[in-house]
């Protein structure tokens, strides 16, 4: 990238300056320095050697005492050249770009024909960023001399900085274009064969991607950068098994390099796909390992943090995320990954605080984008409305549709409405209600993870001869006590609403229950509710539900598990509502969540069992649930849904219970209504 060198040697014919010229080409500059130092000892006036002295003097790490150099020498010569030339470059090594800009135009202007005059320009406005003009100017340098070596290598570079660009701006076919151009000038060049698969990792574009490293692996070192590379793409792509054999087939080959920071990379590689496998003591192992050897290097770190986000020790992330801003702010993984760290330990301005952050050393950098987005779309404001139909062996039927808005005023306060209109029939009896539910409510983080949920309103329900109005309450703690824990203490007044009979009734029922969900690091689940509920026909009922569920797989989410509902009231009234005195399920059970695009997604889950109501004998019961959900633009969901169940606990045993329905979502703004000001106060 700089102006060739000696393109005055011949011409001067200085023999015995051929040894200094050599090390300038070789490009040890400090013996370079020495060499013309003591030549000018000898030879104070020679212009060759005062030249060489300030290239070497520049290049060896001194741009300025070579730019003071070069400006004396223009004193003495203000017409050269060669003198010129150089003076404008050592503006270069110093990165005072915009000075050497208006130089070289100006010697444009005298030497519109000069290779070095184009060259220096065209990198010039390389390092300025000015990539579209760059490439126009290296290529008509490279048109004046196009077997010139170095102009081949400042292009390369101006169309990997070019593509870089164009990759932050999300034109990504453009940046491949640019990519792909290197390769007439340097076939299977590693630096652009190394920016190509990461455009693809971007994209996930996997095979592509692993196509890309499979050209890089040319040489041994090269081959454990591939699979590097190559494992990373598998975990992208969700195939973290294959990611894990990768990086041990890198491991092992690593062993047989001499390139330390290699086959650090390797075992670090290693480690991550240990973790993306759950592989969690076995990769505590490797990090306690390699802490006795680097133990204060921020790759290490990085590891140990990656351990905890993925085990749910936020606390030891951030740490460690912040020891590794403490040695280097600038750090990728250290801003993004606390930026992650705050998020899942919901501190959420935090989070936003350190994404901005990585944003600001990161221009346009697609995961700190993706992390502030997701962010976004928990506090947007959104609207839902859903219309559904039910229909039962009971000859009920019923049909409705409600309305609801989520509106977020701040990341700890936030308010919902909802309106729910139901009209629903008993076809053999013509019995008929209809019911308009209003609601509003609050909620609050009081601290991350614990937060206060308040809802009331009125279900107004109306028949033929009468109707009533019944206030509603809905109150909820819910809170993370530990790690991987989530507990949820509540308290619901609502009206039996099932069917018209129930409605007419007026039955009010007052609950109190406890839900509890407890996760751990090796994919195994226990959920628990308890609920009591109090009634205002005298009846009470106790209901515990506990599932152990395990999860299957990742990708798409399986989980599988058993499930046990108790239900037991205090006044059997058959003829009223289903109320046994003591009602058992166990049964098996699936979920399945998954997507066929980045904008389609799907859920299924269905059990199958047994139920025993008091002594009777036992019955299979069986449900089925289900769902499709398609993102028409960036801010409207639409999703088809439907639900099958014959368990005995709605009515009575023998019961078939049907719904199907559909629901629109619509994110009203682009941005949470704080946002602006959010971004005024950070």
């Amino acid at each position: 990238m700089f102006v060739a060198l000696f393109i005055f040697q011949s011409a001067l014919g200085q023999q015995l300056m051929d040894e200094g010229f050599k090390l300038l080409e070789n490009g040890d500059f400090e013996k370079a320095e020495t060499f013309f130092d003591a030549y000018l000892q000898k030879e104070p006036s020679n212009k060759t050697a005062l030249i060489c002295y300030g290239r070497a003097v520049g290049l060896s790490g001194e741009p300025k005492k070579a730019i003071e150099h070069f400006e004396g020498l223009k004193g003495q010569y203000p017409q050269d050249f060669e003198i010129a030339v150089n003076y404008n470059e050592a503006f270069l090594w110093d990165g005072q770009y915009e000075k050497a800009r208006p130089l070289y135009e100006s010697l444009l202007d005298l030497y519109p024909d000069s290779f070095a005059v184009h060259l220096g320009y065209a990198n010039t406005l390389g390092n300025l960023k000015e990539y579209p003009e760059a490439l126009e100017w290296i290529n008509k340098t490279i048109s004046l001399d196009s077997t010139n070596s170095s102009a081949m290598v400042s292009r390369k570079y101006i169309r990997l900085g070019y593509a870089d660009g164009l990759i932050k701006k999300k034109n990504y076919s453009k940046a491949e274009e640019l990519l792909k151009e290197n390769f007439s000038d340097f076939p299977k060049d590693k630096e652009t064969l190394i920016s190509l698969a990461n455009l693809y990792l971007i994209l996930k574009e996997v095979n592509k991607a692993k196509d890309t490293y499979i050209v890089m692996a040319t040489t041994k070192s090269d081959s454990v950068r591939a699979l590097n590379g190559m494992s990373l793409a598998e975990h992208i792509g969700k195939n973290d098994r294959r990611a894990l054999s990768l990086a041990a087939q890198a491991l092992e080959k690593a062993q047989l390099i001499h390139d330390d920071m290699l086959k650090n990379q390797t075992r670090e590689r290693y480690v991550q796909s240990l973790i993306w496998n759950s592989s969690y003591g076995k990769a505590k192992t490797q990090i306690d390992s390699l802490e006795q050897v680097h133990s204060k290097e921020p790759w290490v770190k990085a590891l140990r943090a990656t351990l905890g986000m993925y085990t749910a020790d936020f606390g030891v992330s951030i740490e460690e995320y912040d020891d590794i801003l403490a040695i280097d702010s600038t750090s990728f993984d250290g801003n993004l990954g606390k930026a992650n760290a705050l998020f899942a330990s919901d501190e959420i301005i935090p989070a936003y605080r350190a994404a901005f952050k990585t944003l600001s050393v990161f221009p346009g950098q697609s995961d700190a984008q993706g992390l502030v987005e997701k962010i976004n779309g928990l506090h947007i404001p959104t609207t839902e409305a859903r219309a559904f139909y039910t229909f039962d062996n009971g000859n009920n039927i019923a049909y409705g549709n409600q309305v609801s808005a989520k509106i977020p005023f701040s990341t700890k306060f936030r308010s919902t409405l909802s309106y729910t209109y139901r009209n629903t029939e008993n076809t053999l009896t013509s019995n008929q209600a209809l019911s308009h539910i209003l609601l509003g409510g609050i909620s609050y983080k009081i601290m991350p993870n614990t937060k206060l949920k308040a809802v009331a309103g009125f279900n107004f329900a109306g028949f033929d001869d009468r109707n009533y109005a019944q206030p509603i309450l809905d109150l909820r703690l819910q809170m993370k006590p530990l790690k991987l824990q989530n507990l949820e203490l509540g308290y619901q007044r609502e009206v039996q609403n099932f069917n018209a009979d129930l409605i007419e009734r007026e039955i009010v029922m007052n609950h109190f229950g406890l839900n509890y969900n407890l996760g751990t690091t090796f994919d195994l689940g226990w959920y628990t509710q308890a609920m009591h509920t109090i009634q205002t026909d005298g009846n009470t009922r106790n209901l515990i539900f506990s599932s152990l569920y395990y999860n299957l797989f990742k990708i798409p989410a399986v989980k599988v598990g058993i499930n046990y509902q108790y239900i037991s009231f205090s006044e059997q009234l058959p003829t009223i509502y289903f109320s046994p005195e003591k009602y058992q399920a166990v049964e098996i059970f699936g979920d399945v969540r998954g997507s066929f695009s980045e904008k389609t997604s799907y859920y299924f889950n269905g059990a199958a069992g047994s139920q025993k109501v008091e002594d009777d004998h036992s019955s299979a019961v069986f449900r089925l649930e289900g769902g499709f959900k398609h993102q028409f633009a960036k801010r409207l969901d639409i999703e088809l849904y439907g639900k099958y169940s014959n368990i005995a606990s709605a009515t009575a045993t023998g019961f078939e219970f049907t719904e199907i329905g559909f629901k629109v979502q619509w994110k009203l703004t682009e941005a949470p209504l704080f946002y602006k000001k959010l971004l005024a106060r950070l």
